[in-house]
């Protein structure tokens, strides 16, 4: 029978939670799958007692009371298990008879979750709804003045350049006083931004994996993929298709083991080598691995016991300061694979990104500069961090490319923008958007997520559970019991249908502007926006 509650400060009512558990009693068959499936165990299968009053046959007779118990589900109201809005529960019941609900006023959960003196910490994305980007629009559309093209008939070949590009006279001096050149690689103009094995469970990233693989082996698209901190498995490192992989070292070192004693074995190089220095939806702040999620595979990669929380420094503890940076990390990771392999740092999006470029500008190790804007997905984060914290991406890139542009190098050195891209999704759109104010390419994690494996987050903090390894889709979780729920085939395909459609959507935007052989680098000529402020900012058309 249903206990009596103690009713205490920190007790909360179902109307206090952010989500609300609809429950038919009539519909439901009470076969316990919405109990089984649900990620945080927010509905349990509870008896309830109800008085019912019978009148007796005998009018004159007193009434008698009758009580009668049934089975049904119960939300539970302690912050621990509180409903987190993903609609599991709903997906897997036979007769839909139970449906989570937003509440119609401010929850008061907020109040109450930082118990022990533990502040939030959450996984997804942030709670700041839109983008300046989609408030772009493409303003250029040739028809008498330029040749335009047909995005359906004609040829296209959307490619950028990841490396230094240096001038013709500087190579050859470069290569007469050091006898190599920088190396540069021909890329698709979106990367698969770095999620890590140990983040990501094992089926979507070999997901992910597969359908890079496609893209390049079957369509012909050199869509490059960054692993992320953590390292990678140890077959893919001895694998030809490791070309295709960006090997991403961050401040914590994690699975960098593994991959200096693959380097003898290597059957080809890797992409790239990303240096993180920051993320954009935790700048300032370390990334962390929780024990949850370190299981004994993830844990041997890493070279740390099981079970064990694994946070990174905020900062690389070897490095305090930007020379120090280039001289210790970019010359050293070149000279790991003989300098056959781009270096280049990613840092979060900061009002010191400038301090950074220009530094850069004058080393030919650095082969370009990654940006993450504060609007990008995140494994774990103070919740404080994720909504309060970081730079705009579009502001640091525009601010980047016109530096360039000053020092006459906007062809030599690429940039990168990550952070919220697609975030609506928009994706092609806001890439293009950025494309035409500076960038090289762009990289896109959180968006696949969304499309390619049915990520249930949302900028309304539904699910957003990704840093404690109980994802109920099993993106994010190292669970078996829940990451067996993707099919790797199934996210391959998804992953491929999204850059083809990405690819279409592309072409659409560049046509009308005549550009079939080059991306539209910087032709922010072409763009214009509906708010005086932002264009005076991005230095693009006011136009309403």
């Amino acid at each position: 029978m249903q206990s009596e509650r103690p009713i205490a400060p920190s007790t909360l009512s179902v109307k206090d939670l952010p989500w609300q558990i609809a429950w038919s009693r009539e519909a439901c068959t009470l076969c316990g799958r919405c109990t089984a499936v649900c990620p945080v165990q927010a509905i349990e299968l509870a008896v309830f007692r109800k008085r019912l009053l019978e009148p007796p046959a005998d009018l004159g007779a007193a009434t008698a009371g009758v009580t009668r118990a049934y089975y049904g589900i119960r939300q539970r109201t302690d912050p621990a298990y509180a409903c987190i809005g993903c609609a599991m529960c709903n997906l897997v019941c036979p007769n839909h008879a139970i449906l989570p609900l937003r509440t119609d006023e401010a929850d008061k959960l907020r109040f109450h979750i930082d118990r022990g003196g533990q502040p939030r910490r959450r996984g997804g994305r942030r709670n700041v709804p839109g983008t300046v980007l989609d408030r772009i629009k493409f303003i250029r559309i040739s028809m008498l003045t330029d040749p335009a093209l047909d995005a359906g008939r004609h040829e296209f070949e959307l490619r950028t350049l990841l490396g230094r590009v240096l001038p013709p006279e500087a190579a050859l001096r470069h290569e007469r006083e050091h006898g190599w050149v920088p190396p540069v690689r021909e890329i698709y103009p979106l990367v698969i931004g770095g999620m890590s094995f140990g983040a990501l469970s094992p089926n979507m990233w070999e997901g992910l994996q597969l359908g890079v693989a496609y893209l390049n082996e079957e369509l012909g698209m050199p869509v490059r993929i960054s692993t992320g901190e953590g390292g990678c498995p140890p077959r893919l490192l001895r694998s030809r298709f490791l070309e295709y992989v960006i090997l991403q070292i961050a401040s914590g070192y994690f699975g960098w083991d593994e991959i200096l004693h693959a380097i003898p074995e290597m059957k080809a190089d890797p992409c790239a080598i990303e240096i993180k220095y920051g993320q954009g939806a935790k700048p300032g702040d370390g990334g962390l691995l929780m024990g949850h999620k370190v299981n004994r595979l993830i844990a041997a990669i890493r070279g740390v016991p099981p079970g064990v929380s694994l946070p990174s420094p905020p900062t690389h503890q070897t490095q305090y300061s930007i020379e120090e940076s280039v001289a210790k990390m970019i010359q050293s990771m070149g000279m790991a694979w003989g300098f056959r392999v781009p270096v280049y740092p990613k840092i979060s999006g900061t009002s010191t990104a400038l301090a950074v470029l220009n530094n850069l500008t004058r080393n030919p190790y650095a082969a370009g500069l990654a940006i993450d804007g504060e609007d990008g997905g995140t494994g774990a984060a103070y919740h404080v961090s994720m909504n309060h914290m970081g730079h705009p991406i579009a502001a640091n890139i525009r601010d980047a490319y016109l530096t360039l542009v000053r020092l006459g190098m906007q062809n030599e050195l690429p940039l990168f923008a990550a952070g919220g891209i697609g975030k609506t999704g928009n994706l092609a759109a806001n890439a293009a958007a950025l494309i035409m104010l500076g960038a090289s390419a762009v990289q896109v994690g959180k968006y696949l997520m969304q499309a390619a494996a049915g990520c249930l987050g949302s900028e309304t903090d539904r699910c957003n559970i990704c840093n404690i390894g109980l994802c109920p889709k099993g993106i994010t979780s190292q669970d078996p019991r829940l990451y067996r729920r993707l099919d790797v085939d199934d996210v391959a395909q998804r992953v491929v249908d999204c850059v083809v459609a990405f690819d279409t959507e592309l072409k659409k935007i560049v046509a009308p502007l005549g550009r079939s052989t080059s991306l539209p680098i910087g032709m922010s000529d072409a763009l214009g926006v509906d708010d005086p402020h932002i264009a005076e900012r991005l230095k693009i058309a006011y136009v309403v």
